[in-house]
């Protein structure tokens, strides 16, 4: 394994400097990325996935909901559809992506989009809704035709960019300088019992600029595991066998806040975004028998059209400050105050 790592070294270089010379051409403007036309805040990743992206997404919907007329702005990854679609209510996971549909579902007062196309999808939006105010852009790191007006980057505590390395022989979508770009970081996934030591040593391994700021978060499970027709309290599932089904690139830390909770839990584990096939829904009845399923909330939408049982939980999670004293600053600095 340490020898095919070795091998895919200069093909990680090569990828990275030709990111690089990209990222240089927009740089100097000979590409030209496009500001939105009303107030926007981007949130992206430099990895391929598991930096909690999604929960932040979901973080500023719940802040900007009430107060704004908002759009979320996102790819659609894995969706079996192309092009420009404007959610509804016949809207699905396979249609529009399950991290647009977890959004869709769960806030009735916001809009939701997807496009490959970034700019023509914003043109899109604003013939649909001119009054629009805010737009929150999904998993825009590396669109750099298109500039929001605040970009967050998102990466974890336990695999910061700092440490990773461009595909293949890493995770990264571009060398760890394109941090820089952003103008918050946002540290995810981080232990509950964070030192001020281990905050100062991240920090510093960052290399912020002057522009940037950073906050460090954890993931705060609920207490209870819901779905369509019922709530149960995780303490009732206490020495209970459930069956654990994830589609996302990082389960550990669901996994170890199950075990941690005396749960005995048997996983079956999908890659990301997963599109559950037959074959798997039938693995996971197989499985599962008469016992309670439990997954996470992006993969719900994709499961229980498929499964299409009572048996089926998922388990929400919210974006919790370690200080909150900087949860305070954090709404400050990303609040859209400009008028166009």
């Amino acid at each position: 394994m340490k020898l095919i790592r070795k091998l895919l070294y200069p093909f990680g270089m090569i990828y990275g400097l030709i990111l690089s010379i990209r990222n240089i051409l927009f740089d100097i403007n000979f590409f030209r990325g496009r500001t939105t036309l009303i107030n926007s805040i981007g949130v992206g990743n430099l990895s391929v996935g598991g930096t909690g992206k999604s929960i932040v997404v979901d973080y500023l919907i719940s802040k900007f909901q009430l107060s704004k007329s908002l759009v979320v702005l996102s790819r659609g990854y894995g969706r079996k559809s192309k092009g420009f679609i404007m959610a509804n209510s016949l809207s699905d996971a396979e249609e529009i992506g399950d991290e647009p549909f977890q959004y869709l579902k769960k806030y009735s007062n916001i809009r939701v989009a997807v496009g490959e196309n970034r700019v023509k999808s914003v043109n899109e939006i604003l013939k649909i809704d001119s009054n629009l105010s805010l737009l929150i852009l999904d998993d825009i790191m590396q669109h750099r035709w298109i500039i929001p007006d605040h970009l967050i980057l998102t990466t974890t505590f336990s695999n910061p960019f700092f440490k990773d390395f461009p595909m293949p022989y890493g995770s990264l979508r571009e060398f760890s300088c394109g941090q820089k770009r952003s103008h918050t970081i946002i540290v995810t996934k981080c232990p509950t019992n964070l030192t001020e030591r281990e905050i100062s040593e991240f920090t510093d391994k960052c290399r912020l600029t002057v522009k940037q700021k950073i906050f460090f978060t954890k993931i705060n499970y609920s207490d209870s595991i819901i779905n369509l027709n019922k709530k149960i309290q995780i303490e009732s599932l206490v020495d209970q066998k459930i069956i654990l089904v994830t589609g996302i690139a990082n389960p550990v830390p669901l996994v170890n806040f199950l075990i941690s909770k005396n749960i005995n839990l048997n996983h079956l584990q999908f890659r990301d975004h997963f599109n559950f096939n037959s074959k798997s829904i039938n693995k996971i009845k197989k499985k599962a028998g008469k016992l309670l399923i439990l997954t996470t909330e992006k993969d719900y939408g994709r499961l229980y059209p498929k499964l299409n049982t009572n048996k089926l939980f998922y388990i929400p999670v919210t974006l919790k400050f370690i200080n909150n004293s900087d949860e305070n600053e954090f709404n400050k600095r990303i609040n859209p105050l400009k008028n166009r």
